[in-house]
């Protein structure tokens, strides 16, 4: 008999988790080893679990699936199925031996076939050229289609706000606050985590849950009391950055 594959799965949203859990369940040969509802927790679950697996939503929260995947430690690292409810990015960019890409609500045809993709994998060893392709694919995808303006409505009036001059971003409620480098301010009724996924992210990090900040407008940023930062834009806002999000910045944005 085949040796079950060991898969854990991260989704911010309980419903589609709760979805992917029981359609895994109807297959014999997979042992579901632990679920969660973050990137933060999904680390966890792969060094503690050591998966064969992981099923990443993109767009999650603060930490997304992408990002998620960069801070995997190096020997500890899944194959990987990112799974958005998206379809905008370029699907067959992830046609890739290694990892795959399921859209929302994923069915179980496809499923399966994403699980057989990483049993052949899984015998090869192979795994982190599989997610340094995926890291590639995932850019490449994208790239092509990041947002250079968003519309936002003003009374009367559609305002076209250049992404370029944007300097942050903070989500209140059902709203997004648009602040630019000239400190004219927007609202406008969108997800923050939906908008993301349609930014450069070369241009933009994430500071905390519900606030990203424009790299090239962040102009210092500050240690503050328990291993977290707040950092100070061009326009004179002062952000604070979260603990999780702290570290990402520690790996990639304060580091030469």
């Amino acid at each position: 008999m085949p040796k079950s594959l060991r898969v854990v799965l991260a989704d911010d949203e309980r419903p589609a988790r709760r979805f992917l859990v029981n359609l895994l369940k109807t297959f014999p040969d997979v042992d579901v080893v632990g679920e969660a509802s973050n990137g933060r927790e999904v680390l966890d679950l792969i060094a503690e679990t050591k998966p064969a697996l992981a099923l990443l939503d993109l767009q999650m929260p603060e930490l997304g699936g992408l990002d998620t995947v960069r801070l995997i430690k190096a020997g500890a690292a899944p194959l990987v199925a990112f799974v958005t409810a998206y379809d905008e990015f370029a699907v067959e960019a992830f046609a890739l031996n290694a990892v795959d890409y399921l859209l929302k609500p994923v069915e179980r045809e496809r499923l399966a076939a994403t699980l057989d993709r990483a049993r052949e994998r899984e015998m090869t060893g192979d795994r982190s050229r599989g997610l340094m392709a995926a890291s590639a694919a995932m850019d490449a995808a994208t790239r092509r289609q990041f947002l250079e303006r968003i519309p936002v409505k003003k009374r009367d009036d559609v305002v076209l706000v250049p992404v370029r001059q944007i300097a942050s971003i903070v989500a209140e409620g059902e709203l997004l606050h648009l602040t630019t480098a000239a400190n004219d301010r927007y609202a406008l009724a969108h997800r923050l985590h939906a908008l993301e996924a349609r930014l450069d992210p070369r241009r933009f990090v994430r500071l905390g849950r519900s606030t990203l900040a424009a790299v090239d407008h962040i102009q210092r940023v500050s240690a503050m009391p328990g291993g977290t930062y707040q950092v100070t834009l061009s326009n004179g806002q002062v952000l604070p950055v979260s603990r999780l999000q702290s570290r990402v910045l520690r790996d990639t944005l304060l580091r030469l």
